[in-house]
C-alpha cells in the first residue's frame, strides 16, 4: 500500500509536471505525461491491463503530439504566413528565450514573425493580422495538447485506482 501511495504521487507530480510543460514548451509535456503514467503502471505491476492501458497512452500521445504540431502548421500556413516567416518565428523564439527566459520564447517568437511579415508585406497591420492568426493556431495546439494530456492522465487515474483496489 505504501508503494502504491508513492507510485500515485510520482505520477501526479509527473502528470502535473506534463501538463506545464504543454503550456511552456521548454518541456515536452506529453512525454513527461507519458512516463509518468506508463512508468508508475508498469511499476505498479506488469499484468495485462498494465501493458493495455500502455499501449492506449503511448498512442494518445503519439496523437497528440502529431496533432498538435500538424494541425497549427495548416492553420498557420492557411492565415497567409509563409514557410520563411515561422523559420524567422521559431528563430526569434529561440533567441528570445536566451535573452528573456521561458517568457522570451513567446516575445522572441512574435517579434520574429512580425519583423518577417512586415519585411513581406511591406505594412505592420497586414503583418499584425498574419501574425495574430499564427498565434492563434498556435493557442490552439497547446489546447489540444493540454486535453491530450489531462485524457492520459484520467485513464492513468482510472487503471491506477483500479489496480490499487
Amino acid at each position: 500500500m505504501t508503494t502504491d501511495l508513492a507510485l500515485g504521487a510520482v505520477g501526479v507530480v509527473g502528470i502535473l509536471a506534463g501538463l506545464v510543460g504543454t503550456v511552456v514548451p521548454v518541456v515536452p509535456g506529453l512525454v513527461v505525461v507519458w512516463l509518468a503514467t506508463a512508468g508508475t503502471l508498469l511499476a505498479q505491476g506488469r499484468g495485462p491491463l498494465a501493458w493495455v492501458v500502455v499501449a492506449v497512452l503511448t498512442g494518445l500521445m503519439l496523437t497528440g503530439t502529431v496533432l498538435s504540431t500538424v494541425l497549427p502548421a495548416r492553420r498557420a500556413a492557411a492565415s497567409g504566413a509563409p514557410r520563411r516567416s515561422l523559420s524567422l518565428a521559431a528563430a526569434g523564439a529561440i533567441v528570445g528565450f536566451f535573452v528573456i527566459p521561458v517568457l522570451g520564447l513567446l516575445i522572441g517568437g512574435v517579434a520574429g514573425l512580425m519583423l518577417a511579415e512586415h519585411d513581406r508585406l511591406g505594412e505592420w497591420a497586414p503583418a499584425w493580422r498574419s501574425a495574430k492568426g499564427v498565434m492563434a493556431a498556435y493557442g490552439w495546439g497547446v489546447l489540444l495538447e493540454i486535453l491530450v494530456g489531462v485524457l492520459m492522465g484520467l485513464t492513468w487515474l482510472t487503471t491506477f485506482v483500479l489496480r490499487a483496489v
